[in-house]
């Protein structure tokens, strides 16, 4: 992906697109991907890097959703279900099967979670990933060895999907380019065009790069901003009723020591309700969630003393090495997007994940709610939405067999590059010129030549976008990936054509940044 040609596209389309999508989260995406998929011409503006709010801070899980399963919301499972196995069928270098061991502490727990799991498995019929079993004390101790044996009876094994999140945006949007989509990072939509009768019929966006403004038509606009979303709403018309209902979820990121093996743990039942999980992912442990109402909404949310402290306190109830804040490598926060529910006191965890499509007055289409896991289906259906809306001739959908770009059969995780999929020929090509091969760092396993690809292929524009989304180190390991900024800086300013100043101010903007990720 190259920026500077996708914004001369933008700049020689005298015509409009068919779609321009607001918002470049997991949403925005995959309309972006099926738009493009079934022909039609596609522009895609994120105001800031791509899935820099909450599409890049979930809990790394493609799952049909246990939870809501005890809530009877089996049409939604079933969906996330499905989507599951299409996304470890089509991404297999980015998603994979992951084994969750339920502790059980009585027996009639055993019981509930095997029928419950077992009923899980059926949902997902031909797309199963292992069959749910329970498994004895003496096995679940040596599965997990740092579990602590003090009112365990037993275990429920289960399978569900691990992931990377901000690896599969850049994937999709790469498949989308590849079938003729414009996306681009860093444009601001500052308004909506309207014709004379007040329908929408593009948007005024605004180049933070190179401070240029432009006015594009487009036939469907679609406002994909997830938490941001009342805001487009609210351009479109101010008296616009409220739909979204943010919820901060919090994620605590430990050595691989608290769990050493390779299965993860789900907790089913916390102090406040909701699931915990224990899951290994990139060589260190993913702890969280937590679901805390949010009045106002952020592209950096902080994560609350009190809900770093109710994740250590539920994890050292079951791990024999209790985790302390000086364990802690890296803490980040995300808002979801939840549709807003006039329901007096309805608890954010009750509050349904199915997404929500809404269409204004003006035609404007505006699609809430949802999670990643079903994000080429919610793409899915707002373009049936929209075709049915405009009377156009319906296509079927093309992205239900569809690779996704690095798309790359039997993927060894233990490989450092393994998220590259078949792109990680380029990346070793490129090691191979003088001083590519070289480390950033040892610990992270981040070499020169990721750095130089991130800025030539995947629109990488700034440390922060390098360092946090299109490798993980920010969340990995905080400390460290401050350390790194320096050499990402001088790498990415030669790429990018820029200066020293340039760079003084990209390290201190990603100090400042990351500071909230790392416990004092």
């Amino acid at each position: 992906m190259d920026r500077l040609k996708m914004i001369e596209k933008v700049r020689n389309n005298s015509k409009g697109y068919d779609f321009i999508v607001i918002g470049g989260g997991a949403t925005g995406i995959g309309v972006a991907l099926e738009a493009c998929a079934r022909g039609y011409s596609v522009l895609l503006l994120e105001k800031s890097d791509f899935t820099k709010s909450t599409s890049s801070k979930s809990t790394k899980l493609v799952h049909g959703g246990v939870r809501y399963l005890a809530q009877g919301d089996f049409g939604l499972v079933r969906e996330a279900l499905v989507e599951r196995g299409w996304l470890v069928q089509f991404a297999p270098h980015l998603v994979k099967n992951q084994a969750f061991i339920i502790p059980t502490a009585k027996w009639y727990d055993e019981i509930r979670y095997t029928v419950g799991l077992t009923f899980y498995d059926l949902l997902a019929g031909k797309l199963s990933l292992g069959r749910s079993k329970r498994i004895s004390k003496s096995k679940t101790l040596s599965r997990i060895s740092t579990i602590n044996p003090k009112k365990l009876s037993a275990g429920v094994v289960y399978y569900d999907g691990q992931f990377d999140d901000t690896r599969l945006a850049i994937n999709t949007l790469q498949t989308a380019e590849e079938l003729g989509a414009v996306v681009l990072n860093y444009c601001t939509v500052t308004g909506l065009l309207k014709d004379k009768e007040g329908n929408v019929s593009g948007v005024r966006f605004f180049d933070e790069e190179v401070n240029k403004q432009y006015e594009i038509k487009g036939k469907q606009v679609v406002n994909a901003t997830g938490v941001f979303a009342d805001d487009v709403l609210l351009m479109d018309s101010p008296n616009s009723e409220k739909t979204i209902a943010p919820s901060q979820g919090v994620h605590l990121v430990l050595d691989k020591s608290f769990l050493p093996g390779e299965d993860a743990i789900m907790i089913p039942k916390t102090d406040d309700g909701r699931v915990l999980f224990l899951v290994p992912w990139h060589n260190r442990v993913i702890v969280g969630t937590t679901d805390t109402p949010i009045e106002q909404e952020t592209l950096e949310p902080i994560a609350l003393h009190d809900e770093i402290d109710f994740i250590l306190r539920t994890a050292s109830r079951y791990l024999t090495k209790a985790p302390k804040k000086s364990d802690v490598l890296s803490v980040f926060a995300g808002l979801r997007p939840l549709a807003f529910s006039k329901e007096v006191g309805k608890k954010t965890k009750e509050i349904s994940r199915s997404h929500k499509i809404i269409e204004s007055k003006s035609g404007l289409l505006t699609i809430v709610g949802g999670k990643w896991t079903t994000y080429r289906k919610m793409g899915e259906d707002l373009v049936d939405k929209t075709e049915l809306k405009n009377g156009w001739k319906h296509i079927e959908t093309k992205t239900k067999h569809l690779k996704i770009h690095g798309y790359k059969e039997n993927v060894d995780y233990n490989n450092p590059l393994y998220f590259y999929g078949s792109d990680e020929k380029g990346v070793l090509e490129l090691a191979k010129e003088d001083g590519m091969g070289d480390f950033i760092s040892k610990s992270l396993g981040v070499i020169n030549a990721q750095v130089v690809w991130a800025a030539k292929y995947e629109m990488a524009r700034t440390v922060e976008d390098f360092l946090a989304r299109r490798t993980r180190c920010q969340l990995l390991d905080a400390k460290e990936s401050i350390k790194m900024a320096p050499k990402v800086a001088a790498l990415m300013a030669v790429e990018l054509g820029e200066d020293e100043a340039w760079q003084i101010e990209q390290i201190k903007n990603y100090e400042k940044v990351t500071l909230n990720y790392i416990l004092n």
